[in-house]
This record gives C-alpha cells, sequence and structure tokens, in this order.
C-alpha cells in the first residue's frame, strides 16, 4: 500500500535524496527530472534580491543609529537583531536556497517552503519589529512625518482594522485554504507571477496573523485571546494536511513525482500533508503553549498588583 510505503520512509532522507534538482525553467511545469545533488540550484531572482537587500540595510542602518542612545537598553536590540536575522535568514532559505528549486518537482518540498515562511520566519519578524527599527534609518524630519504618517493616515487606519486578532485570524485562514483548492494551487504551479502572488499572500497573511496575535494583545486578555487563536489555527491546517493525506488521488496532477526521491505523485502529496500536519501543528502547539504560559504570568501580575494595591495603608500621591 502507498500509505504503507510513505510510513516506511522519513522526511529527512526524502528531500535530500531529491535536492539534486537540474538547472532547468524556473516556472513549475511538472517536469520529474531530477538526477544528482546540486548545491549549485540557487534561485536568484533580481526582485527577491533587491527586497532582501534594502530590508536588510534599512535594519541595520536604523540599529546603528539607535545603538548610541539606548544605553542599558542594548541588550534589548541585540535580541530583536538576533529575531530579525533568524527571519531574514529563513526567507532567503524558503526563496532563495536549491529548496525554491526544488519546490518545482516536489509537493513535500513547496510545502516545507510554505511553512518556513508562515511559521518560522513571519514570527520572527514580528518579534523584532523592523518597520521600527527601518523608520530609524532615515534622517528625523523623514521619520517624524512617516511615524505621522502611518498612525493617522489611510495606511494605519487600514493596518488597525487588518489586525483585529478576529481578522487576521479569518484572512490568514481564508488564504491558507483558498489558495489550496486545486484550481489555484495548479495555476501557482503553471504560471509564475501566480506563483509569486501566492507566496506574498501567504507570508503577509502570515505576518498580519502573527502581529495581531503578538503584538495586538496587552496583557492577560490578548494572551488568553491569542492561545485561541494560535489552538484553532492548529486544528483547521491540521485538519487540511490530514486531508492531503488521506486523500485517494493527487489533488495537483501537475506534480508527477519523483523517481530519484522515490516518490510517487500520491505518496509525495501525503508527505506534504503530514508535514503540514504534524511538524507544522507541533510548532503552533509550542507558541500556544508559550502564549499560556505568559497568559498565567500576566495574570499572575495582576493578581499580585492588586492585592498589593488594595493592602496598601497609605495613599497614593501627596
Amino acid at each position: 500500500m502507498a500509505r504503507n510505503r510513505i510510513a516506511r520512509r522519513t522526511v529527512i532522507p526524502s528531500l535530500s535524496t531529491a535536492f539534486g534538482v537540474p538547472a532547468c525553467g524556473h516556472a513549475h511545469e511538472g517536469s520529474s527530472a531530477i538526477s544528482g545533488f546540486q548545491w549549485t540550484a540557487w534561485n536568484f531572482e533580481p526582485w527577491v534580491l533587491f527586497c532582501l537587500a534594502l530590508s536588510a540595510g534599512l535594519f541595520m542602518a536604523g540599529l546603528r543609529r539607535l545603538w548610541p542612545k539606548v544605553g542599558a537598553g542594548r541588550r534589548v536590540l541585540i535580541q530583536k537583531a538576533l529575531a530579525y536575522a533568524g527571519g531574514w535568514l529563513l526567507i532567503a532559505l524558503a526563496l532563495i536556497s536549491p529548496l525554491d528549486r526544488l519546490s518545482n518537482e516536489l509537493f513535500s518540498a513547496h510545502m516545507v517552503q510554505h511553512e518556513i515562511l508562515i511559521l518560522l520566519a513571519a514570527p520572527l519578524l514580528v518579534l523584532s519589529r523592523p518597520i521600527a527599527f527601518a523608520l530609524w534609518a532615515f534622517p528625523r524630519g523623514w521619520r517624524k512625518s512617516l511615524t505621522g504618517y502611518c498612525k493617522t493616515g489611510w495606511v494605519g487606519r487600514f493596518w488597525r482594522r487588518m489586525t483585529v486578532p478576529l481578522a487576521a485570524w479569518t484572512i490568514h485562514g481564508a488564504v491558507i485554504w483558498i489558495w489550496h483548492a486545486p484550481v489555484f494551487f495548479q495555476a501557482a504551479l503553471r504560471h509564475e507571477d501566480v506563483h509569486t502572488l501566492q507566496h506574498l499572500s501567504f507570508f503577509v497573511s502570515a505576518l498580519v496573523f502573527w502581529w495581531a496575535i503578538i503584538r495586538g494583545g496587552e496583557g492577560a486578555r490578548g494572551y488568553g485571546a491569542g492561545v485561541l487563536y494560535v489552538f484553532s489555527t492548529t486544528v483547521h491546517t491540521s485538519l487540511l494536511g490530514a486531508l492531503l493525506t488521506f486523500s485517494s488521488q493527487p489533488w495537483y496532477p501537475t506534480y508527477g513525482g519523483s523517481a530519484a526521491a522515490g516518490l510517487s505523485a500520491l505518496e509525495d502529496q501525503q508527505l506534504a500533508g503530514l508535514i503540514m500536519w504534524v511538524p507544522a501543528g507541533a510548532i503552533y502547539l509550542v507558541i500556544a503553549l508559550g502564549m499560556f504560559a505568559a497568559w498565567l504570568e500576566a495574570i499572575g501580575k495582576n493578581a499580585g498588583g492588586a492585592a498589593g494595591h488594595s493592602g496598601s495603608p497609605l495613599p497614593r500621591g501627596p
């Protein structure tokens, strides 16, 4: 049985065997001609390199300007810089490394690429707050104008509406399910422009979702709601992964499997479903547990503060 064979395999050997992608066209054409292990099949799309270079340059310029101003707060800057570096490197891994070319051939590699962007790179970037650093890269006058416009202009209003946790959760979930509908996923495999739109929508919706969950709520109430939103995301994405895993036929005929990787088209889809279901679901659960711990800590602080205030015999103020 195909499911028994896929169960006897592990993710790492399958992907490492299939990592040798020949230097063929970049568009998803469904070719199964995977041969030899190649580390040279890197994707040097100019727009990807430009965006990565521009974002890194703005972040580093802002960090350099902030560094002498913060004094004892440099530890926080270092933490945010490390989070940004991790997110930046993960984006490069997903879009520039041979993984991008491998995703032309294997649905399972394509799934790994998407999960890196959604589950690893996006939350790390949210934690690093790169826009705040990028604003410090500009002169003082420009910085004040940009900050004011982002807070009071249409950009700020649109962002506040998008990052309401329920709205962000709905948008992110809809993006994931809509793009995995065969008609849309097949279009992304056949047309590079649609494929680019798919990546952008996955990544941007993930940024909005994680910002709303991590930055949008303060205190116990925000963390408690975040636990529910992350857990419910775990449930519906795991359901999609299970549907892919237990399907009796391939959803995306463009992917024809790989003889070099030892995977048929159906086995490749089952492996992709397992990646979305098990490791990705585990990451969601770890994040949810972390937010649950933060929720309990915030409740404890609130209770301690209330007790201290009620027990104080002295009035506050002069």
